[in-house]
Protein backbone atom coordinates (compact mmCIF):
# COMPACT_ATOMS: atom_id res chain seq x y z
CA UNK A 1 0.00 0.00 0.00
CA UNK A 2 2.79 2.40 1.09
CA UNK A 3 4.54 1.81 -2.41
CA UNK A 4 1.28 2.30 -4.37
CA UNK A 5 0.71 5.75 -2.66
CA UNK A 6 4.45 6.39 -3.40
CA UNK A 7 3.65 6.27 -6.99
CA UNK A 8 0.57 8.15 -6.78
CA UNK A 9 1.99 10.81 -5.10
CA UNK A 10 4.73 10.90 -7.60
CA UNK A 11 2.80 10.89 -10.51
CA UNK A 12 0.67 13.72 -9.47
CA UNK A 13 3.67 15.63 -8.21
CA UNK A 14 5.19 15.16 -11.77
CA UNK A 15 2.80 14.98 -14.24
CA UNK A 16 1.10 18.73 -12.88
CA UNK A 17 4.79 19.91 -12.88
CA UNK A 18 5.67 18.81 -16.55
CA UNK A 19 2.36 20.21 -18.19
CA UNK A 20 3.72 24.44 -17.57
CA UNK A 21 4.61 25.63 -20.76
CA UNK A 22 8.71 25.23 -20.36
CA UNK A 23 11.34 25.04 -23.25
CA UNK A 24 11.48 21.20 -22.68
CA UNK A 25 8.09 20.69 -23.64
CA UNK A 26 8.54 23.18 -26.76
CA UNK A 27 11.56 21.50 -28.05
CA UNK A 28 9.70 18.37 -27.45
CA UNK A 29 6.92 19.92 -29.70
CA UNK A 30 9.16 20.80 -32.23
CA UNK A 31 10.60 17.21 -32.77
CA UNK A 32 6.77 15.74 -32.86
CA UNK A 33 5.91 18.15 -35.56
CA UNK A 34 9.10 18.21 -37.69
CA UNK A 35 9.77 14.13 -37.22
CA UNK A 36 6.92 11.93 -35.51
CA UNK A 37 6.08 10.15 -32.78
CA UNK A 38 9.27 7.82 -32.68
CA UNK A 39 11.70 10.68 -32.16
CA UNK A 40 9.81 12.50 -29.79
CA UNK A 41 9.65 8.92 -27.62
CA UNK A 42 13.28 8.74 -27.54
CA UNK A 43 13.42 12.48 -26.74
CA UNK A 44 11.19 12.11 -24.05
CA UNK A 45 13.63 8.67 -22.50
CA UNK A 46 16.55 11.27 -22.68
CA UNK A 47 14.83 13.43 -20.66
CA UNK A 48 13.42 11.48 -17.69
CA UNK A 49 16.93 9.60 -18.03
CA UNK A 50 18.31 12.53 -16.27
CA UNK A 51 15.32 13.41 -14.41
CA UNK A 52 15.56 10.14 -12.61
CA UNK A 53 19.17 11.19 -10.95
CA UNK A 54 17.83 14.44 -9.85
CA UNK A 55 14.85 13.54 -8.27
CA UNK A 56 16.97 10.74 -6.16
CA UNK A 57 19.83 12.60 -5.29
CA UNK A 58 17.50 15.83 -4.09
CA UNK A 59 15.76 13.58 -2.78
CA UNK A 60 18.60 11.99 -0.74
CA UNK A 61 20.26 15.17 -0.08
CA UNK A 62 17.24 17.67 0.03
CA UNK A 63 18.10 19.18 3.14
CA UNK A 64 21.70 19.39 2.52
CA UNK A 65 20.77 21.23 -0.67
CA UNK A 66 18.12 23.81 0.96
CA UNK A 67 20.98 25.06 3.70
CA UNK A 68 23.78 25.67 0.54
CA UNK A 69 22.99 28.84 0.47
CA UNK A 70 26.18 29.82 -2.34
CA UNK A 71 24.93 27.33 -4.19
CA UNK A 72 21.13 27.55 -4.40
CA UNK A 73 21.82 31.35 -5.43
CA UNK A 74 24.03 30.79 -8.00
CA UNK A 75 21.13 28.26 -9.26
CA UNK A 76 18.19 30.95 -8.84
CA UNK A 77 20.55 33.63 -10.67
CA UNK A 78 20.99 31.36 -13.56
CA UNK A 79 18.03 30.90 -14.20
CA UNK A 80 17.22 34.50 -14.85
CA UNK A 81 19.80 34.71 -17.51
CA UNK A 82 18.19 30.86 -19.26
CA UNK A 83 15.05 32.03 -19.38
CA UNK A 84 16.39 35.31 -21.36
CA UNK A 85 18.51 33.38 -23.41
CA UNK A 86 15.43 31.02 -24.13
CA UNK A 87 13.22 33.76 -24.64
CA UNK A 88 15.88 34.82 -27.39
CA UNK A 89 16.51 31.55 -29.16
CA UNK A 90 12.82 31.17 -29.51
CA UNK A 91 12.48 34.83 -31.09
CA UNK A 92 15.59 34.00 -33.03
CA UNK A 93 14.27 30.39 -34.47
CA UNK A 94 11.04 32.37 -35.72
CA UNK A 95 12.87 33.98 -38.27
CA UNK A 96 14.68 30.87 -38.97
CA UNK A 97 11.68 28.91 -39.50
CA UNK A 98 10.19 31.41 -42.43
CA UNK A 99 13.17 30.57 -44.24
CA UNK A 100 13.60 27.12 -43.61
CA UNK A 101 11.34 24.72 -42.36
CA UNK A 102 13.39 22.05 -41.50
CA UNK A 103 16.12 24.26 -39.32
CA UNK A 104 15.61 21.33 -37.01
CA UNK A 105 17.32 18.96 -38.88
CA UNK A 106 21.10 19.98 -38.05
CA UNK A 107 20.35 19.29 -34.22
CA UNK A 108 19.05 15.97 -34.92
CA UNK A 109 21.55 14.16 -36.36
CA UNK A 110 21.94 13.23 -33.17
CA UNK A 111 20.11 10.95 -31.70
CA UNK A 112 16.85 12.34 -30.12
CA UNK A 113 17.74 11.11 -26.63
CA UNK A 114 20.98 12.32 -26.46
CA UNK A 115 19.06 15.78 -27.35
CA UNK A 116 17.04 15.25 -24.58
CA UNK A 117 19.91 14.17 -22.19
CA UNK A 118 21.73 17.27 -22.94
CA UNK A 119 18.58 19.59 -22.36
CA UNK A 120 17.24 18.32 -19.67
CA UNK A 121 20.89 18.31 -18.15
CA UNK A 122 21.35 21.95 -18.28
CA UNK A 123 17.66 22.62 -16.69
CA UNK A 124 18.89 23.35 -13.69
CA UNK A 125 15.52 24.70 -12.44
CA UNK A 126 14.86 21.57 -11.65
CA UNK A 127 16.94 20.95 -8.81
CA UNK A 128 15.27 23.50 -6.83
CA UNK A 129 11.62 22.28 -8.02
CA UNK A 130 12.41 19.29 -6.97
CA UNK A 131 14.22 19.81 -3.61
CA UNK A 132 11.45 21.61 -2.36
CA UNK A 133 8.66 19.52 -3.69
CA UNK A 134 10.88 16.39 -1.60
CA UNK A 135 11.25 18.18 1.53
CA UNK A 136 7.82 18.89 1.42
CA UNK A 137 6.36 15.30 0.68
CA UNK A 138 8.63 13.61 3.11
CA UNK A 139 8.27 16.14 6.05
CA UNK A 140 4.51 15.75 5.22
CA UNK A 141 4.65 12.06 5.55
CA UNK A 142 3.08 12.21 2.04
CA UNK A 143 5.62 9.71 0.65
CA UNK A 144 7.86 6.95 2.92
CA UNK A 145 11.57 6.64 1.73
CA UNK A 146 12.74 3.99 3.65
CA UNK A 147 14.03 0.51 1.93
CA UNK A 148 13.04 -0.01 -1.65
CA UNK A 149 9.99 2.39 -1.51
CA UNK A 150 12.21 5.65 -2.73
CA UNK A 151 12.32 3.73 -6.15
CA UNK A 152 8.40 3.45 -6.33
CA UNK A 153 8.55 7.39 -5.45
CA UNK A 154 11.29 8.02 -8.42
CA UNK A 155 9.26 5.35 -10.64
CA UNK A 156 6.12 7.34 -10.30
CA UNK A 157 7.55 10.66 -11.19
CA UNK A 158 9.51 9.48 -13.94
CA UNK A 159 5.72 8.15 -15.55
CA UNK A 160 3.93 10.99 -14.80
CA UNK A 161 6.68 13.55 -16.36
CA UNK A 162 6.84 11.56 -19.25
CA UNK A 163 2.70 11.16 -19.56
CA UNK A 164 2.48 14.98 -19.06
CA UNK A 165 5.21 16.31 -21.18
CA UNK A 166 3.60 14.05 -23.94
CA UNK A 167 0.07 14.99 -23.50
CA UNK A 168 1.37 18.58 -23.74
CA UNK A 169 3.29 17.96 -26.88
CA UNK A 170 0.06 16.08 -28.49
CA UNK A 171 -2.25 19.36 -27.33
CA UNK A 172 0.62 22.16 -28.33
CA UNK A 173 0.22 20.56 -32.09
CA UNK A 174 -3.65 20.00 -31.95
CA UNK A 175 -3.91 23.74 -31.32
CA UNK A 176 -1.28 24.37 -33.92
CA UNK A 177 -2.63 21.87 -36.49
CA UNK A 178 -6.47 24.09 -36.10
CA UNK A 179 -5.05 27.86 -35.55
CA UNK A 180 -2.84 29.42 -38.26
CA UNK A 181 -2.79 32.42 -36.26
CA UNK A 182 -1.46 30.26 -33.18
CA UNK A 183 1.21 28.28 -35.26
CA UNK A 184 2.45 31.95 -36.41
CA UNK A 185 3.22 33.76 -33.85
CA UNK A 186 3.83 30.99 -31.38
CA UNK A 187 7.44 31.26 -31.58
CA UNK A 188 7.63 34.64 -32.69
CA UNK A 189 6.03 36.13 -29.88
CA UNK A 190 4.03 34.52 -27.46
CA UNK A 191 6.92 32.18 -26.25
CA UNK A 192 9.88 34.98 -26.25
CA UNK A 193 6.68 36.72 -24.50
CA UNK A 194 6.68 33.81 -21.60
CA UNK A 195 10.01 33.17 -21.25
CA UNK A 196 10.75 37.09 -20.75
CA UNK A 197 8.06 37.55 -17.66
CA UNK A 198 9.17 34.28 -16.28
CA UNK A 199 12.55 35.84 -16.09
CA UNK A 200 11.23 38.87 -14.84
CA UNK A 201 9.25 36.82 -11.95
CA UNK A 202 12.66 34.84 -11.19
CA UNK A 203 14.55 38.20 -10.69
CA UNK A 204 11.92 39.36 -8.12
CA UNK A 205 12.00 36.22 -6.10
CA UNK A 206 16.00 36.60 -6.36
CA UNK A 207 15.69 39.91 -4.96
CA UNK A 208 12.91 39.38 -2.11
CA UNK A 209 15.09 35.95 -1.63
CA UNK A 210 18.65 37.41 -1.62
CA UNK A 211 18.97 41.29 -1.69
CA UNK A 212 15.83 42.68 0.11
CA UNK A 213 16.09 42.33 3.84
CA UNK A 214 12.62 41.60 5.91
Amino acid sequence: MKAIKNILVGFLVSFLGSIPLGYLNIIGFQIYSEFGIENLVQYLLGVVFVEAFVIYLTLIFANRLVRNIKLMRIIDIFGIFFLLFLAYSFYSYSNQTAASPNYLEKYMIYSPFLVGLLLSGINFMQVPFWTGWNLYLVNGNYIKTTNTLQFYYVGGTLTGTFAGMMGFVFFLHAIAQNGAHFSKYLFAIILPLFFIVLACLQGYKVFKKYIRKP
